[in-house]
């Protein structure tokens, strides 16, 4: 069970978990100049799909031992998740961040992060959030895969591995399906299919340590500057607009229950929310 670029024989599963910090839901803003989310300044955390990889991921070592890794991409801002994935149980954690990176949509990113992934090493599993509250396009797992040229399975809510194999459970409209495919390969892992695990004393104390997150710059991995940030991004953000929603406006009836019935419904139907 081993990915591209595989070294020396090892003992155990070795995953690799991508994550992003991304702004917390209810700070979304998005800069009317650049078009771009505004990151600097405002609360973030590691987006929430990708804690449910970084749980599956510590569960399958449980099971396997190996160890995790945490990847992902961004300014140096970033190690804040990066150290609490680690104070959570991950074994260490990688970091590209350089400039040249800023503004980089889905495409740039897989490049980026699958360029990583082969300077990492020897692997058996790729595991990532089923996509980011930052941008919801479930994009960049699958592109890691096609760069990396191994199998995926999407937006699983259960995985396990056995001999050399790994298999997916992901929900569908009238049930649930199972998919199977040799390692090494790529899961994206459902939102909210298990409870993420809380940062430890022992974990916290192994971050104060340091030496476990490393930072690679794309001359590090010998990435193309026409290939990554805005250049090497084919999206095109051509207009952004502000939605302001209206004051929501309210009534109380004091009036008998039946009589207020009666008011209520009046009242939707002047609203034109039910009919008559």
């Amino acid at each position: 069970m081993t990915g591209p670029g595989a070294t020396a024989a090892r003992v155990g599963l070795r995953t690799i978990v991508c994550i992003k910090q991304v702004p917390k839901a209810q700070e979304l803003s998005v800069d009317p100049v650049t078009k771009t989310l505004k990151r600097v300044g405002v609360p973030s955390e590691i987006n929430p799909p990708d804690q449910n990889a970084l749980e599956a991921a510590l569960r399958l070592r449980e099971v396997h031992g190996g160890e995790v890794l945490v990847l992902s991409m961004g300014p140096t801002s970033f190690d804040e998740s990066l150290e609490r994935a680690i104070a959570m149980g991950a074994d260490r954690a990688y970091l590209v961040s350089d400039r040249a990176l800023g503004g980089s949509d889905t495409v740039p990113t897989a490049n980026t992060l699958s360029a990583a992934i082969h300077k990492i090493g020897d692997f058996d599993l790729v595991l990532c959030g089923e996509e980011t509250t930052d941008s919801s396009t479930g994009h960049v797992g699958p592109g890691i895969a096609g760069h990396l040229g191994i199998p995926q399975i999407t937006y699983c809510s259960e995985i396990e591995v056995a001999d050399g194999r790994v298999r997916g459970t992901r929900m569908i409209e009238d049930g649930a399906e199972t998919w199977e495919c040799a390692l090494p390969a790529l899961v994206t892992i459902d939102f909210g299919c298990n409870r993420p695990r809380a940062p430890t004393l022992t974990g916290k104390i192994r971050v104060k340590r340091g030496g476990l997150v490393t930072h690679w710059s794309a001359a590090d991995l010998g990435l193309e500057p026409s290939r990554i940030g805005l250049r090497g991004s084919p999206t095109i953000v051509a207009k952004v607009e502000t939605v302001q929603l209206p004051d929501r406006k309210g009534r109380i009836f004091h009036e008998e229950p039946a009589v207020a019935v009666a008011l209520l419904l009046d009242a939707l139907r002047n609203d034109g929310v039910v009919r008559a």
